[in-house]
């Protein structure tokens, strides 16, 4: 499959590994250029692309940037992407420790993923936000094994949520539905899922355990 992706920080870059090494044909890029990335694609045998072409004939698209550089992604950067494909969202809302005031995430109450949505102009499902990024490594276990670990997804597109859990168990993880778009607050920084490796029941249980409110930490 055709992946691409957005950010080669440690979720975009372990990502990278990942899927390449699943055999799938990942492009990967970055805001400093492709040359920035020959040590990534040496070792994974990914290929190193400018941003504007890091969706072309993508089935997948994860973008794995910090929330305060969405803005700033070329205009039409999915125009190349495989019809129908599925766009990844991997981002966090960090106001004090590294995005500044988002006005509409504080002023309108929407979600950062929804806010993400809406400046992507393309339906995204949330996931690996709350995901240490070395757990894409080490954590990967086969369905069905007694630790295996679920992460939370969340998205208002059903097809594009199966997509995603069908990517994620090829991955060697479980998912949790955690509802829609505006249901993601579920997932957000300093909610009990944050951060949890754990199995279904327990990614459940703390999904349902979330308050709407955000914490003080992770307001601007």
């Amino acid at each position: 499959m055709k992946i691409g992706i957005i950010g080669a920080g440690n979720i975009g870059g372990n990502l990278t590994r990942r899927l390449t090494a699943l055999g799938h044909d990942v492009s990967v890029a970055n805001s400093r250029g492709p040359e920035t990335l020959s040590a990534l694609a040496e070792e994974t045998g990914a290929t190193a692309v400018p941003v504007s072409e890091a969706a072309r004939g993508a089935e997948f698209v994860v973008v794995a940037i910090p929330l305060k550089n969405v803005p700033d992604l070329p205009a039409g950067v999915f125009d190349g992407a495989a019809e129908g494909f599925t766009l990844i969202e991997t981002g966090n809302y960090y106001p004090q420790q590294r995005d500044g005031r988002i006005d509409a995430i504080e002023d309108e109450g929407i979600t950062e993923s929804r806010w993400t949505e809406r400046q992507l102009g393309h339906p995204v499902v949330k996931a690996f936000n709350g995901t240490f990024a070395q757990d894409i490594l080490d954590k990967p276990r086969p369905a069905g094994a007694a630790d295996r670990v679920a992460l939370p997804i969340a998205g208002d597109d059903d097809g594009a949520k199966k997509a995603v859990r069908s990517l994620l168990d090829e991955l060697g993880f479980d998912t949790v539905d955690a509802g829609g778009l505006d249901e993601s607050w579920r997932q957000q920084p300093g909610t009990p899922v944050y951060g949890l490796a754990a199995g279904t029941d327990e990614v459940a249980a703390a999904l349902a355990a979330a308050s709407p409110e955000r914490p003080a930490d992770f307001r601007g």
